[in-house]
């Protein structure tokens, strides 16, 4: 038996109670959908919108931004200005995208802040409940997670629901000593996971060297993608015309999140009675991303080998041409090219180019025979790359999931 177990041995004899979340906070706005008793207090915060509240970010500061998603930073008090404020809270954001696991924006913080919409949560008396005990239950598996939210697109907290969470509410001794034992333990894990990330961001950084120096040696032959074939924009198609079975295709945010240099099948389809007004890449074409959040990885490619058409959305472009599809494709994530075309992007809410502007891009053109022994050379690096990538990734998983597990297991008090 452990220090823990002992000591729920000896404070909770008749086991642990659990009381309804509303009984044992203070939140930061009154909700329509609770009852009134349920909120004798409100502690205010000013809340800032996104916008806002990375306007203030500064690479110093002793001012956090609570914001709503992964992304947070530092700002100091002068630029907090009047929505500075000071405590130990507990936020989950107003507004989350369906995608998103709110588990994974849930924050912690004590000390002087800046919110952005967030609900802000704090417990009533801290000698009765640890507000860091407290934020550990709410992002385990018995906490709040996505099924707390409701509506489409954006989804927003069903607040009768949150505040009706029962929580554990042992001795305020064993609240401490989970938390010791939690963030003890977070902290082997996130030391370990930085250790990993660093070999991660080395290998991708020595696969870009290999791919760039791929290229870079055949500068003797440079001509222009509009000299070489021929750009063509895709057609539109929405979310609301996806089906399981239909036409194949592949929509722009694919290519960032699901698609490697080459594929020969679709992930996604649309409704039959599109075909005949869509454009379609054939096998050998190069479907070219067009737009997307940033510019960062605006005109990446897939080398299309399939034998059925698929048609392509009008965020990107197909190129046709006679040359190595796969030799095209890994041109396209080359920071030669890249810094090419990063001129020709217009910025704004969606970055965007035009297929003028890829077309302006230069690219070396060797023999077919030299260009299929580049390709297979980067596909071979390409695959021990990817092996030891995978391998660190899923080691990066398991030390999560090992850490839940553990957390987890802690909060079974049977109650």
């Amino acid at each position: 038996m452990n220090k823990l177990d002992e000591m729920i041995s000896e404070l909770c004899p008749d086991g642990v109670d659990f009381k309804p979340l509303w009984e044992m906070t203070y939140w930061d706005k009154k909700f329509q959908d609770v009852d009134k008793s349920w909120q004798p207090q409100i502690i205010d915060y000013k809340v800032l919108l996104a916008n806002d509240l990375f306007a203030l970010k500064q690479d110093a500061g002793n001012v956090f931004l609570l914001s709503t998603g992964s992304e947070t930073g530092w700002t100091t008090e002068e630029l907090a200005g009047d929505a500075l404020r000071e405590g130990e809270v507990v936020a989950i954001p107003w507004g989350k995208a369906g995608t998103v696991n709110v588990k994974n924006v849930i924050k912690y913080y004590k000390g002087k802040f800046v919110t952005g919409d967030n609900r802000i949560m704090t417990s009533r008396d801290r000698e009765v409940l640890d507000n860091r005990f407290l934020y550990h239950y709410i992002v385990s598996e018995q906490g709040i997670d996505n099924s707390f939210y409701r509506g489409a697109g954006i989804r927003h907290p069903a607040m009768r629901k949150v505040l009706s969470l029962r929580i554990p509410v042992p001795p305020i001794a064993v609240q401490r000593e989970i938390v010791r034992t939690l963030d003890r333990f977070s902290e082997h894990i996130e030391e370990l996971i930085k250790e990993l990330s660093k070999e991660l961001l080395a290998r991708k950084q020595q696969y870009q060297y290999y791919l760039n120096d791929s290229f870079e040696s055949q500068t003797d032959n440079l001509v222009s993608l509009e000299s070489i074939g021929t750009l063509t924009r895709g057609k539109r198609f929405v979310h609301a015309d996806a089906t399981e079975t239909g036409v194949p295709c592949i929509h722009y945010g694919e290519l960032y999140t699901y698609y490697g240099v080459h594929a020969d099948t679709v992930k996604s389809h649309i409704r039959e009675d599109l075909r005949p007004k869509m454009r379609y890449a054939h096998k050998g074409d190069v479907i070219i991303v067009g737009a997307g959040e940033n510019n960062i990885d605006i005109g990446i490619g897939v080398a299309w080998e399939g034998d059925e058409d698929v048609a392509v959305h009008d965020a990107c472009y197909t190129f046709s041409h006679s040359q190595n599809s796969k030799y095209i494709a890994y041109y396209l994530r080359t920071d030669m090219y890249h810094n090419q075309i990063k001129k020709y992007v217009s910025e704004g809410k969606i970055c965007s180019i035009s297929a003028s502007g890829l077309g302006k891009a230069d690219i070396p053109i060797p023999s077919l025979e030299e260009q299929h022994r580049i390709v297979t050379m980067l596909e071979k690096f390409d695959a021990v790359c990817n092996e030891i990538i995978t391998r660190i990734q899923k080691e990066m998983d398991l030390r999560v999931k090992q850490y839940e597990y553990y957390r987890d297991k802690l909060f079974t008090f049977g109650g």
